[in-house]
């Protein structure tokens, strides 16, 4: 693969548009940027569970807030490494025109990375994907191919994001958001269908980047672009560049925010933040400048900051120096597992503390479980009233409440599934919960 190819302003749907001159106010990666910040699927996610139940009397991260920072960090991680390539080649702008852009499109595809994923965290994942494996879903089995049952029994938010910038929508633009090539390759992290993700018996993948029902599209995407086939799943695609640094930038920040957050609800003492972030900073004067604080919480943002920065240095030089492999396909792995062996093992211990410390809380566990049963009990509703074609007064009314951006007119029992699945994997938690309520008599809708 090559950078003049894998670097494309041409926009989904838009292709024969004339690209913008580059002393416009805004590139066109920009662009991208704007147009996902400004719209509602983004603003959604200030509603949605991150890791910690929202809302609460102590500040945790959203998926929103979340998203906000990673895009801080990849355009970070592009920047870097572009001046590391100018260093290198200082007439490179020359030769490959929109190198410079990278820290735009990367900062866009982490903005979007987040945006297919439903309420509740990834237990809203689980509740969609048990439907269809250990609920009622079994029973629509025979009524989709095994390439469509693929989808529906792997619920993935990343090829979710996908669909939501390049669906048409009724009543929507049919272009989607009419993102650039690059900015959509950018999110897709495992660039096969659901069929070929979760088949382990060919090859090393555990998940998928498109439904069956965009299939298409990323194919064309991958052909504009010039990605290249999977030599391990010839169904599949080598993922674009730019996925690895849009996947450091979550990993980032994953690792290092959510122990600041553990620290906030009072689940990790401030000296365990010390003992895990410390080991990463990489900074002798760091130990004065921690003590002249008196504020457990202004050092635990220090840590913080003094740990991300050293990642992001350390995984733009990563991707310079592996940028060959990365370009032929043969770099097999996150840039974050191939950092130094101590920054390496010192991030395993992190994992290992967040998992059993965090991710395990009382308050984090009782989400998914009360997030799962929420999902599970919407999907038995709606799914059922809108696929029956002769449809009782209580079905009609049911499929009422499903915004008429979200309905279908094929009569395919997959289409009709997934304009359901659009619905209810956009909802926020509190809409979730509420409409939840609402269907099963619990509270009562006012005129208010």
């Amino acid at each position: 693969m090559n950078w003049k190819q894998l670097l494309s302003a041409k926009r989904w749907g838009y292709e024969n548009r004339g690209i913008n001159e580059q002393f416009d106010a805004r590139s066109e990666f920009q662009r991208d940027y704007d147009r996902l910040i400004f719209s509602s699927p983004f603003r959604r996610l200030q509603n949605k569970t991150q890791v910690f139940p929202l809302p609460g009397a102590v500040f945790v991260h959203n998926r929103l807030t979340h998203s906000l920072e990673v895009a801080s960090v990849g355009r970070s991680l592009g920047r870097l490494f572009y001046n590391l390539v100018k260093k290198d080649q200082p007439n490179v702008d020359q030769d490959i025109p929109f190198l410079q852009e990278i820290g735009n499109i990367i900062s866009a595809a982490c903005l979007s990375h987040d945006l297919g994923n439903p309420a509740f965290g990834h237990s809203g994942e689980a509740a969609i994907s048990s439907f269809f494996t250990d609920g009622m879903g079994q029973n629509y089995r025979d009524r989709v191919t095994k390439e469509q049952w693929a989808d529906l029994t792997h619920f993935e938010g990343n090829a979710n994001a996908l669909r939501i910038l390049t669906h048409p929508f009724n009543g929507k633009d049919p272009k989607g958001f009419a993102l650039t090539y690059t900015s959509l390759a950018a999110i897709v992290k495992y660039p096969c269908a659901a069929i070929d993700g979760h088949d382990n018996t060919s090859h090393h993948r555990k998940k998928y980047g498109y439904f069956h029902s965009e299939t298409g599209v990323f194919e064309k995407i991958a052909t504009e672009l010039g990605l290249q086939a999977d030599p391990q799943n010839p169904a599949g695609y080598l993922r674009h560049p730019l996925v690895y640094l849009v996947e450091a930038a979550d990993d980032i920040c994953y690792n290092i925010i959510d122990l600041e957050d553990a620290h906030h609800l009072k689940i990790l003492t401030y000296q365990e933040v010390e003992d895990l972030l410390l080991p990463l900073c990489g900074d002798e004067n760091l130990r004065s400048r921690l003590d002249s604080l008196a504020d457990k919480g202004s050092r635990v943002s220090l840590l913080r900051a003094k740990a991300i920065n050293i990642l992001v240095t350390r995984c733009a030089e990563v991707f310079m120096n592996r940028q060959q492999e990365i370009l032929a396909g043969t770099f097999d792995r996150p840039l974050m597992d191939a950092l130094d062996t101590h920054v390496v093992e010192q991030l395993k211990v992190i994992n290992s503390i967040s998992v059993k410390r965090i991710y395990n809380a009382p308050s984090v566990v009782q989400i998914e479980i009360a997030g799962f049963k929420v999902m599970n009990a919407l999907l038995e509703e709606f799914i059922p009233a809108y696929l029956k074609a002769n449809k009782s007064m209580f079905d009609k009314k049911l499929v009422a409440m499903i915004p008429e951006q979200f309905h279908t007119s094929s009569d395919q029992a997959y289409d009709k599934i997934r304009a359901v699945l659009d619905f209810v994997s956009g909802m926020t938690d509190v809409y979730a919960v509420d409409l939840y309520r609402k269907i099963k008599g619990i509270s009562i809708a006012s005129l208010e």
